[in-house]
């Protein structure tokens, strides 16, 4: 594994590709288990990222086996956090299906174990998934997220993103209601 650099933080963390997971058979093979905590822990504490209850250990298995698909033929990153060889964070891009849309991509989740957040390892993930979609040739990177998480929001335009939308009151959590805020990250603007 690869040192990620780290700045203002004493936590030491390693972010990896896909294919640099797939070169380590155990690393691999043991993805499932620590990203569905990961994700079942946030979800339970209201995170939003896309599920009101937790998803099961089989749907967060085949949502990773879908983006290594991805990853492999070349409409996808997926990028992997560790800290000691255990999963701290995760997060993907998707290119968009349609022929039409085939240059631009969506970032789909970002997830970070709530024992690293502050430490960077988000950041780190995001700017590893800009740095992926570049070099593929995206154009357009767009993602969205509920109008509360405004931790994620302030990461997001301090990485160039910048808002395209917002659909209020969009995103219905039982009785509450949140915003959902598009953004965008225009590589045709910064060349």
């Amino acid at each position: 594994m690869k040192p990620a650099k780290i700045s203002g933080t004493a936590t030491a963390y390693d972010i990896l590709d896909a294919v640099e997971l797939a070169a380590d058979p155990e690393l691999h093979g043991n993805l499932a288990e620590p990203a569905h905590q990961i994700l079942a822990d946030l979800v339970d504490g209201g995170a939003a990222l896309g599920w009101v209850e937790p998803p099961s250990p089989e749907e967060v298995a085949d949502l990773l086996a879908h983006v290594v698909s991805a990853a492999r033929a070349g409409d996808a990153a997926l990028r992997v956090a560790f800290v000691e060889r255990r999963l701290v964070g995760l997060g993907y891009w998707l290119r968009y299906a349609r022929p039409t849309h085939r240059p631009h991509a969506d970032l789909e989740k970002l997830a970070v174990a709530a024992a690293v957040h502050g430490c960077g390892v988000g950041r780190a993930l995001t700017a590893a998934l800009v740095a992926d979609a570049r070099e593929a040739g995206i154009e357009v990177l767009t993602l969205d997220a509920r109008g509360d998480n405004t931790g994620a929001l302030r990461l997001y335009r301090s990485l160039g993103f910048t808002e395209y939308g917002r659909l209020t009151d969009f995103v219905a959590v039982g009785e509450r209601r949140y915003d959902k805020v598009f953004y965008m990250l225009d590589f045709r603007r910064q060349d």
